[in-house]
């Protein structure tokens, strides 16, 4: 089995030619016209990282702009109820921007300042990215064009509300499934033509490997918080399971980056899929999508298949290959939940508690909720909060029959 190199960053954990896992994952499959800009940002993005000016200006945007510290809390009422593990949060849906994904779209803003680009293109499922990418282009006076799928226009409108009040231009995708993945495709052609004058900024720890370690390195941010919020809680790092959602997979690698050193009997870390959305948890096979090898969901003739889930943001086939570089060498251990079961996890974190989790992070409480009743009461469970629930009110309405207030 691979292993991981201890105190050496997850995302450097490659080779000159972007490879993880001995080349199993990750890469750079990339337009020939892309190439050049995209080297050219490598060099840039690697420059920044350890530019403390940069790191300065990152941390003041932090805190200033998006709110600083998010809530580290216990579940008591949760905790009581399921009779097991002590259940606590890492409520990161409360910085400004509601999801993780304020984190890297600020990083992109500051790294398309400093390329001397005016002009930035994403990608969103959710809108969550779409959001947060568009208020950072308006703080920082750039443009933005975001590109999303007819489907996900329509059942993440008040995130489309918000984009396009933050003065950004919403470029609807209606080839294909409709949903992320073809806005992605979209998003990376729109690049492709015009990458002299456009920032890329990809949605998650996805694409080609710059762009996979641009997103991971700024949602680091989160465990960075958590562990000193747990030494402060309990003296030291206790025996912990943190429990995260994986579509693409950038707030799970954001918020286990700093305990991916710690033995996995130390530190467990658990990824949950959408069922119908788990390459992952089903072992799929490895395939190129978006730019990078990957575990895909692909179909008898070897094409990427189509997917399922409630949630826009868990829509999609494919997942970082910095997950399949953890599944390989056995760090982190991968399941999934059904639509059906995050939405009797909504129903029941909201009547004990006052958290309104979206359909994204309820996949994580629905795990949290499975097995805290099976493990001893000094044993913790951190489950990562990573989106507010407003954007899918519509969809829970339809289906439980009421929104909380």
């Amino acid at each position: 089995m691979m292993k991981l190199k201890k105190k050496i960053p997850l995302i450097d954990q490659h080779d000159k030619n972007g490879f993880y896992c001995n080349g199993k994952f990750g890469g750079n499959f990339v337009a020939e016209t892309a190439r050049k800009p995209i080297e050219d940002l490598s060099k840039l993005f690697e420059k920044l990282r350890k530019n403390k000016k940069f790191l300065k200006k990152r941390d003041y945007y932090f805190k200033n702009y998006l709110g600083g510290e998010t809530p580290f809390f216990k579940l008591k009422n949760l905790t009581k109820y399921l009779g097991g593990a002590q259940i606590w949060c890492k409520d990161v849906s409360a910085i400004n921007g509601d999801a993780h994904k304020a984190y890297h779209a600020t990083v992109n803003a500051l790294i398309c300042k400093e390329s001397k680009k005016k002009i930035m293109c994403g990608d969103t499922g959710a809108g969550m990215f779409g959001k947060n990418l568009a208020l950072a282009a308006k703080k920082m006076g750039l443009s933005a064009k975001i590109f999303m799928g007819t489907i996900d226009i329509v059942r993440q409108a008040p995130n489309v509300k918000f984009m396009r009040e933050a003065g950004a231009e919403i470029i609807p995708v209606d080839s294909g499934s409709k949903t992320l993945v073809d806005a992605v495709s979209e998003c990376m052609r729109y690049y492709v033509s015009n990458c002299d004058t456009t920032h890329l900024a990809v949605g998650s720890a996805i694409g080609a490997n710059v762009f996979m370690k641009i997103c991971a390195w700024s949602t680091a941010q989160i465990s960075r918080e958590l562990k000193r919020q747990l030494i402060k809680e309990f003296g030291k790092i206790p025996k912990l399971k943190l429990c995260n959602v994986i579509g693409g997979g950038s707030s799970a690698l954001g918020f286990w980056n700093e305990f991916i050193d710690y033995d996995k009997s130390h530190v467990e870390l658990i990824g949950v899929e959408a069922k119908y959305a788990a390459p992952l948890a089903t072992n799929a096979k490895v395939g190129i999508l978006h730019g990078a090898a990957q575990y895909c969901l692909t179909n008898k003739d070897g094409q990427i298949s189509d997917t399922h889930s409630l949630s826009a943001g868990l829509d999609y086939p494919g997942s970082s290959p910095l997950h399949g570089l953890l599944k390989d060498t056995g760090r982190a251990h991968y399941t999934y939940a059904s639509d059906k079961e995050a939405l009797e996890a909504f129903k029941l974190v909201t009547k004990l508690e006052t958290l309104r989790p979206s359909l994204e992070p309820a996949h994580a409480w629905s795990e949290c909720i499975r097995i805290a009743p099976k493990l001893k009461k000094d044993e913790v469970i951190v489950v990562n909060n990573c989106g507010k629930g407003y954007k899918d009110k519509k969809i829970y309405i339809e289906n439980i029959g009421y929104y909380p207030k």
